[in-house]
């Protein structure tokens, strides 16, 4: 340690507290990263790496970046997980004795990011921290870049489920815990000291933070592993962002049980958020819903998703409001273009709060005011009763648009310093600073036109850097025309700088002028951000009534475009639906293309539905289509269909389609069987099922009778009753409706004329005994011999009788010896009455006297 610098120490004891993040050392213009840091930047930013001497005989690897970069740097490294460390000068030069001092003024990471350029505008950047038990689990979140903090006690069950939900960018958790990511998040994963999670350190740092002596008011007093989680969340932010957390005003506590469930795999499944294919949002129900033109607006819809209201009073308000903005279109077109001119309302917001707005910000919010007051005077001044609830925040803000014109600048730059933000006439000693600065700009530019014609020298300009401060540059070609006062300060490849007497000492002047401007703008700047920070709360009400009109009324426009309905709700456990539509398909295919179907499910009557038919029929869309019209009624959106009468659902669960939990070490048969358990043991009487193919990742008779006994279950049960629509191959399934009273059977539509199979889509009654599997392995595109062998071997399988023997070499032996248990099988095969068995009890028999054979070795 003798042999290094004293800027080497400096940093190592900086580096030293922050071992996982990359420390961004300021010095002097640029950033620098030292050692392993510079690697890891030179390789993921692509920038050079270097080095510098450090001590006697040490070099060390450098990689810097320009200070006025570092946004778009930053970016690339949070988004690929890392954290970093941002070490500022926080002294001048010459201010203090030896080394300028320097300390991390915020630690960066992917859940603490507030920079706008960084975040995605319609999408919370949440930061989330779980305290997990045995069975149970503590979660709390926030978006410090839009003051949402929020927390929740759950079963571990339904922990996957809301980590989907939420989508965090980053998850915290206490050293001696794990957590197993679904695949598709991206979440970094940051460990904090158990410490920060004891339930008495976790709730006294709530406290201190709300200044309360109990926390009853937020609701999560009898929430104790909430409270560990929102505890070390604090925190954790106190850390990273070294500063006050005054924008995180309340702990909004809630019980998942107070808005529908919807579990991982339906979210999946359904592709509520994303699409299954791309992983993107087009194809998503999202992708449909969201003509919204505010980010506040687009992130609340995704809340609205996540979160599908169980109260038909609530739903019931956001539907008359889409009924409002659905009848009356000029309202609803001239409120999306006022919606297209507001700005990030919610994190314009927190950036005053946290004096991190820059000024272009603030002319936005300017515009954003003045069309929030052209909004109230439309629907405010006399509300459409319709429209009442959601516009009780709605209210102009004058007096902070008198503070902004009258301090700022119509068209200010983004950085302080150049006296160009504040306006002219709000401050006077501002005014005069601004004019001597003016003077000196201009003498600079009197003094180059007057050198030009003194000496001849077209080419000569005046310049400044921080190094030498004010020069004269002259290139080589002229050098012989300088005159005498010149004095030569650097020499380049191509020119010389010089100063004269005259522009070192207007230097002093235009230096010092320049840094008292600084000095005062970036104080008046300051002391408008207070004043504008006293309407913080107010600005908020105003970004969530406009979220709310954003989302509503664009519920209103997707309505009209696609020529959705008005759910009607009824308190019988049933929902009916005529001629219902998958939205995004139908999106896909163009309106008027998809072929509309009815459904009618009832606790009472037909609970179940037995769907059969063909794959690439649409047994899977019309499961989905009736999920997905419940889940968009319940968030008070209109639905694709010609009539829909509903009932409240408390949970959509799905069992659809093959995949392999390979980090488990599950099979896809196992993890549908899981998946099916957490069903079964979960539903209820106003739970909506649909299951696809349950069984078929096993044996075919395993399977059946898994699917049986799946269907019986529910059937049965009087806890569950679940309506349930289960599409399945086995056509034998049928069977189940001529002793279970509440099983109806249904099947697609398919049209055969001289040997092609035409797919109707149409969901018509009774049971099918036809796959057609080898016609979609036609559209498919197998070879035609496979399938013209594929037709032989069926007709061999469905006509045994007929089959003629054929000599085959090396023919194994199919007829075993009798033996004593032969026998026994055989006198039981014989002792079969076959007549009084119905076809499914004989295949029940089958599957028993197979087993049988297979415990026997036979």
């Amino acid at each position: 340690m003798e042999n290094i610098t004293p800027l080497r120490k400096q940093y190592l004891d900086i580096k030293k507290n922050y071992p996982e993040a990359i420390v961004f050392f300021r010095l002097g213009d640029f950033y620098e990263t030292f050692e392993e840091d510079a690697r890891i930047a030179a390789r993921e930013l692509e920038i050079v790496l270097t080095s510098r001497e450090m001590g006697k005989g040490l070099k060390v690897p450098l990689a810097g970046i320009p200070y006025h970069a570092l946004d778009n740097y930053l970016s690339r490294l949070i988004n690929r997980g890392y954290k970093v460390a941002i070490c500022e000068q926080v002294t001048k030069p010459g201010e203090t004795k030896g080394l300028v001092q320097r300390q991390v003024t915020r630690l960066v990471t992917p859940g603490t990011v507030v920079e706008p350029n960084l975040l995605d505008s319609k999408q919370n950047n949440f930061l989330l921290s779980l305290y997990l038990t045995e069975d149970s689990c503590g979660l709390a979140f926030a978006d410090i870049s839009t003051s949402e903090f929020g927390c929740t006690q759950l079963d571990i069950n339904g922990l996957e489920a809301e980590i989907n939900r939420l989508n965090p960018a980053e998850i915290i958790l206490p050293k001696s815990q794990s957590l197993n990511l679904p695949l598709h998040l991206k979440a970094t994963i940051s460990k904090l000291d158990g410490y920060y999670f004891e339930a008495d350190v976790a709730r006294e740092r709530l406290l201190k933070h709300f200044e309360c002596q109990n926390l009853s008011a937020y609701g999560c007093e009898n929430m104790p592993l909430a409270i560990s989680a929102a505890g070390a969340l604090l925190n954790y932010l106190e850390e990273t962002q070294k500063s006050s957390l005054k924008q995180l005003e309340r702990l909004a506590a809630y019980t998942i049980s107070d808005y529908m469930q919807i579990d991982s795999h339906t979210l999946s499944n359904l592709e509520i958020f994303r699409s299954s294919g791309g992983n993107s949002l087009k194809g998503s129900l999202l992708g449909v819903l969201d003509q919204t033109k505010t980010a506040m607006g687009g992130r609340l819809l995704r809340k609205f998703l996540g979160q599908p209201l169980l109260r038909q009073e609530d739903i019931e308000k956001r539907l008359s409001a889409v009924d409002y903005f659905f009848e009356e279109s000029l309202a609803r077109a001239s409120l999306a273009k006022a919606l297209g001119q507001i700005a990030d309302m919610e994190r314009i917001a927190n950036r005053i709060r946290q004096k991190t707005i820059l000024p272009k910000e603030l002319i936005s919010l300017k515009h954003s005011l003045e069309t929030v007051s052209a909004i109230h005077r439309q629907f405010g001044l006399m509300p459409p009763p319709r429209l009442a609830y959601f516009l009780n925040g709605l209210k102009p803000l004058p007096e902070m648009l008198d503070i902004i014109n009258e301090a700022i600048n119509d068209d200010p730059p983004s950085t302080l310093g150049e006296g160009k933000v504040i306006r002219a006439g709000f401050n006077p000693e501002m005014d005069k600073l601004c004019s001597l600065a003016g003077d000196a700009r201009t003498f600079l530019s009197q003094m180059e036109a007057r050198e030009r014609e003194q000496t001849g020298i077209k080419s000569l300009k005046l310049g400044y850097n921080r190094v030498f401060g004010y020069y004269i540059e002259v290139s080589n070609a002229n050098l012989a025309d300088i005159p005498q006062n010149y004095i030569r300060k650097q020499t380049l490849v191509n020119a010389e700088r010089f100063i004269t007497p005259e522009l070192k000492e207007h230097e002093n002047l235009i230096l010092n002028a320049k840094e008292r401007l600084l000095e005062m703008e970036t104080g008046l700047y300051e002391q408008v951000l207070n004043q504008l920070g006293g309407f913080y709360s107010a600005l908020l009400s105003n970004a969530a009534a406009l979220a709310s009109l954003d989302v509503l009324s664009a519920f209103a426009e997707v309505a009209v475009r696609n020529g959705y309905v008005r759910p009607v709700f009824h308190p019988e456990n049933s929902l009916v639906i005529h001629r219902g539509r998958h939205p995004m398909v139908e999106q896909g295919l163009g309106y008027g293309s998809f072929v509309a179907n009815d459904i009618s499910l009832s606790a009472e009557d037909c609970q179940i539905i037995i769907l059969t038919g063909p794959n690439m029929a649409g047994k899977s869309t019309y499961l989905k289509q009736t999920a997905l019209i419940v889940l968009m009624a319940q968030i008070g959106s209109y639905v694709p269909a010609e009539t829909a009468e509903l009932c409240l659902t408390d949970r959509i669960f799905s069992r659809i389609g093959a995949r392999e939990d390979l980090s488990a070490g599950q099979s896809t048969f196992m993890v549908e069987m899981v998946e099916t358990a957490s069903i079964l043991n979960t539903a209820t009487s106003r739970s909506l099922l649909i299951l696809d193919e349950i069984g078929r990742g096993t044996s075919t008779y395993d399977g059946l009778a898994i699917a049986q006994a799946v269907v019986e279950y529910i059937h049965s049960q009087p806890s569950l009753h679940a309506k349930t629509l289960f599409a399945t191959h086995y056509h034998e399934l049928v069977e189940l409706a001529n002793y279970l009273p509440r099983v109806k059977n249904y099947n697609i539509a398919v049209s055969e004329d001289r040997g092609e199979v035409v797919f109707l889509h149409r969901i018509v009654p009774g049971g099918v005994d036809k796959s057609y599997g080898i016609h979609v392995a036609k559209l498919a595109g197998l070879p035609g011999w496979v399938i013209k062998r594929a037709y032989e071997v069926l007709t061999e399988l469905e006509n045994p009788a007929k089959k003629e023997p054929k000599t085959r070499t090396c023919q194994p032996q199919l007829l075993l010896p009798l033996t004593e248990q032969t026998s026994a099988l055989a006198e039981e095969i014989k002792g079969l009455e076959i007549e009084s068995l119905t076809p499914l009890a004989a295949l029940n028999k089958l599957y028993e006297l197979k087993k049988k054979a297979e415990e026997q070795g036979l």
